[in-house]
């Protein structure tokens, strides 16, 4: 009788954006399959994904680069004006560094390859959904080699740096690295919550929407 009382836990709704209807009918059907996970809906082109995005508020998009109608870039761009917390991550076929970056300004939160195995796709979905970032080992690659050759201009700005503390600094030299708050936490000998209070004020300090435009910020100052 107890057990009839438990409330069913949350299952992560995902709307899958791809113009390929073998792959993304498959990966559908694989996510489904899953718990944790619900397929809330699936479009073939990139200003259908938008719309439904904006009407379904998924939790999660997975939103393919190539598409006909409208580049997956500029469809999470919209995605992300009409709702700036939603979660996008970048799928395609080539982690070419500029779509890469392309994708992390325009709001994704993770890029992955298309023949990234199933288990870290799951892993990326479910991180994203949890308010964390995830780039394949190849796009992480690539977007540090295309940070790392900008030439950083001098400015007569405010220095956003010297609005973070010493500990703060600390900890995004940590995000640059890749590390998660779990790992922070541990790294600092500090909580997960607090490791992940500091994040947020650090993102709110740098103007930035999330940790992986954190860590290029990190990486583009040399702080790593």
């Amino acid at each position: 009788m107890l057990e009839d009382q438990l409330p069913t836990p949350a299952r992560i709704g995902v709307l899958i954006v791809d113009d390929h209807d073998l792959f993304r009918t498959g990966l559908a059907s694989i996510l489904d399959g899953e718990q944790d996970f619900e397929i809330v809906a699936q479009a073939s082109r990139g200003r259908m994904g938008v719309r439904l995005a904006r009407e379904l508020r998924p939790d999660v998009v997975l939103m393919d680069l190539r598409m006909e109608d409208l580049d997956g870039i500029d469809a999470i761009r919209e995605i992300i004006a009409a709702q700036p917390s939603a979660r996008v991550i970048a799928l395609t076929v080539a982690s070419d560094e500029r779509d890469v970056e392309a994708a992390v300004v325009a709001g994704a939160c993770g890029y992955l390859l298309k023949d990234t195995p199933v288990g870290d796709i799951m892993a990326a979905v479910r991180a994203a959904a949890g308010g964390n970032a995830w780039l394949s080992p190849r796009a992480a690659t690539a977007m540090l080699d295309r940070v790392r050759s900008y030439h950083v201009a001098p400015t007569a700005a405010p220095d956003p740096l010297e609005a973070l503390s010493p500990r703060e600094l600390e900890i995004l030299r940590l995000v640059a690295r890749g590390m998660e708050n779990a790992e922070i936490a541990a790294e600092l000998h500090i909580s997960p919550r607090t490791a992940k209070n500091h994040l947020s004020k650090i993102l709110a300090k740098l103007v930035v929407s999330n940790r992986v435009q954190a860590a290029i910020y990190a990486v583009r100052r040399g702080l790593v």
